[in-house]
């Protein structure tokens, strides 16, 4: 096995009931890559391993980030629809390296907000979680910090030496593009970009430039500032990694050094992933993945999203309606089915009329599922049995053509619209073993396929109602010196498993 299993693991377990689940399907991908749809073909029958770039932790999740993720847990549910056994790995960056105006972002937040660098990772880290959770996405099956990582880091950094692609200036360590181009003529050939015309990361460390053989070369292992706060010790100097390699090295560990698919934001196609390539090559001589999937940016009103235009919004301000881009707040539901209307990898544009539109959608979505569930059927065979399950069946094999959710939604509302006419009629004329099948085939595509809750749903708005509810008693427990009636409101949530912390900015909660 390549990397599910070891030692008498794998010699113990059967593969019989996976491999008879894997559904008859002809998946087809947009690999970055080659630039060409291609059919799926995983490197080891039935299992898939996928990694994907997660959230840099100094601030809130963007709702860029949150379609981004939300894209790709729509990709690895299907995927596991399919039969396939998904080990589906998601970092978290928690590692000073990023640069904003100069000064590294996760320093800046921690100056700003009075905290450990540690601290900051760890508030949004957490709020980042809860904003998945109200998204209703699935958690990775591993979710590695780059912070906990580091001598896997530090190794890459010496085998990419030991290769002779990187080269050490004043304690800082930069991997050698033009050489490696020379030499794996590969450099570019994800971002489409020639060596000639690149030019350097901005995220690396401005100081260091003058440093570099070449523009285009970027740092692995930098050596930190006297007044910078994260810093590690390494061969070469006190100091931090470099933003590219935590990907590289977390990828490899979990995944091993070729696995089946790398995804992530296309604005991170170059530098981020482009040089992951290299390193990667540079350190054991094969490419991380062998397909790579890219979501496309958000535009507002038709124009690029910007803070300094005013032209942005927060997911927060989507689900409140605060904000002068919207006339209502819309919950996660809708702006995940909203989501759903645009391929994955293509632009989409946030407009508040498209929002409406999307929310009347999926409550019609919602309200045919509820009709359907409704019908009773007949015995034996019914008039409608082989037309309903063949449009069921024909929305869920859209999405083999590159994870087309558009697609079929579209076909699922044919469906839709065929269940509202049996239901207007009053007919029942489909045979209950095929009603069976075909309300099977619904849930499938909508609740575990996209990922959607029906309105209402106490794992949705609701639940975070009934928290708010309970953490405003408790707080007026705490200020009435209630220490009883505070502790016992702790406790409980906690043999539920909900989790509860008070800090500067009040009280937070999480599902453990």
């Amino acid at each position: 096995m390549r990397f599910f299993f070891t030692g008498e693991e794998h010699h113990n377990y059967s593969l019989l009931p996976i491999f008879a689940a894997m559904k008859a399907h002809n998946l087809h991908v947009q690999n970055s890559l080659t630039r060409r749809k291609e059919k799926f073909e995983p490197l080891e029958e039935g299992y898939i391993g996928m990694y994907v770039c997660g959230p840099t932790v100094y601030d809130d999740v963007h709702l860029g980030n949150c379609r981004t993720f939300s894209s790709f847990d729509m990709i690895y549910r299907y995927l596991v629809y399919l039969g396939y056994r998904v080990r589906y790995v998601r970092n978290i960056t928690d590692v000073g390296h990023l640069l904003d105006d100069g000064e590294d972002r996760m320093s800046k937040g921690a100056r700003l907000a009075q905290l450990e660098p540690m601290e900051v990772a760890h508030k949004y880290a957490e709020r980042f979680h809860d904003m998945m959770r109200k998204f209703n996405l699935h958690t990775p099956s591993i979710e590695p910090r780059a912070s906990g990582h580091i001598p896997e880091q530090i190794q890459m950094v010496q085998d990419i030496l030991n290769n002779g692609l990187a080269y050490v200036v004043n304690g800082s360590v930069y991997f050698d593009t033009v050489k490696f181009a020379k030499e794996q003529k590969t450099y570019g050939q994800l971002s489409g970009r020639k060596i000639d015309e690149l030019l350097s990361s901005t995220r690396d460390d401005l100081k260091n430039q003058d440093e570099k053989r070449h523009p285009s070369d970027f740092a692995i292992w930098m050596k930190a500032k006297p007044d910078h706060i994260m810093r590690w010790s390494s061969p070469w100097s006190e100091g931090f990694p470099g933003w590219h390699l935590e990907c590289s090295a977390m990828s490899t560990k979990y995944l091993g050094k070729h696995f089946d698919i790398h995804g992530g934001g296309n604005d991170l196609k170059f530098p981020h992933h482009e040089n992951e390539v290299a390193q990667n090559m540079g350190s054991c001589g094969c490419t991380p993945a062998k397909y790579w999937l890219h979501t496309n940016m958000l535009l507002m009103n038709g124009k690029k999203m910007s803070k300094s235009d005013g032209n942005t919004i927060s997911p927060e301000e989507l689900f409140s309606g605060d904000s002068q881009h919207v006339t209502q707040g819309y919950s996660p539901d809708t702006v995940r089915f909203f989501m759903l209307q645009t391929h994955y990898g293509s632009t989409m544009d946030i407009t508040n009329d498209a929002l409406l539109a999307a929310e009347k959608g999926y409550h019609r979505l919602m309200e045919g599922i509820k009709r359907l569930e409704g019908m009773k059927g007949i015995e034996g065979a019914g008039e409608l049995d082989e037309t309903w399950i063949n449009m069921t069946h024909n929305a869920i094999h859209e999405m083999d053509d590159d994870f087309n959710a558009p697609k079929s939604l579209a076909a699922f509302f044919e469906f839709i619209t065929a269940v509202n006419t049996q239901y207007n009629n009053g007919e029942n004329t489909i045979g209950q073993v095929a009603l069976k099948e075909v309300i099977e085939n619904a849930h499938a595509l909508v609740f575990d396929i996209f990922g959607l809750r029906p309105p209402g749903d106490s794992s949705t708005t609701s639940m975070d109602g009934v928290m708010e509810l309970i953490i405003d008693i408790r707080q007026q427990a705490r200020e009435d010196k209630n220490w009883t009636i505070s502790d016992t409101i702790r406790d409980r949530l906690a043999a539920l498993n909900i989790e509860i912390k008070d800090g500067k900015d009040g009280t937070e909660w999480r599902v453990k």
